[in-house]
């Protein structure tokens, strides 16, 4: 059975930052991209970061979070880790932890659709 378990999440103020972690079972780092998604109130679902070992490494964070937050991964210990700095406001949302194949990664293609498997998600609450 796959799991993927998010925690991390909290309240923190505007310019704080938080670390997401996620831990996956069931399935191997080299077969799949992991990587975030986020979803606000109101709002759909939107690709933030993924990375892969089967391509050599391929990061993606989309332009709306580049350069405050950070993916990386422990693949010994099958974690990924979402670093997120300088938080704002806009970023309060649920982080979903999420695998699917390793092409899916990058900009265009990073989407929920191609998602194969969810965790059930970390509350992140940014305020002013």
């Amino acid at each position: 059975e796959v799991q993927l378990v998010e925690s991390g999440g909290g309240l923190v103020q505007a310019g704080g930052s938080l670390r997401l972690s996620c831990a996956a079972s069931g399935i191997s780092f080299d077969a799949y991209a992991i990587g975030w998604f986020r979803q606000a109130p109101g709002k759909e679902r939107e690709g933030i970061s993924c990375i892969t070992s089967s391509f050599g490494n391929t990061y993606y964070h989309d332009s709306s979070v580049k350069g405050r937050f950070t993916i990386s991964s422990d693949n010994a210990k099958n974690m990924v880790f979402l670093q997120m700095e300088s938080l704002k406001p806009e970023d309060t949302a649920v982080y979903f932890c999420a695998a699917g194949a390793p092409g899916l990664c990058t900009v265009r293609l990073w989407k929920p659709f191609g998602i194969d498997y969810w965790g059930k998600g970390a509350l992140v609450t940014v305020s002013s």
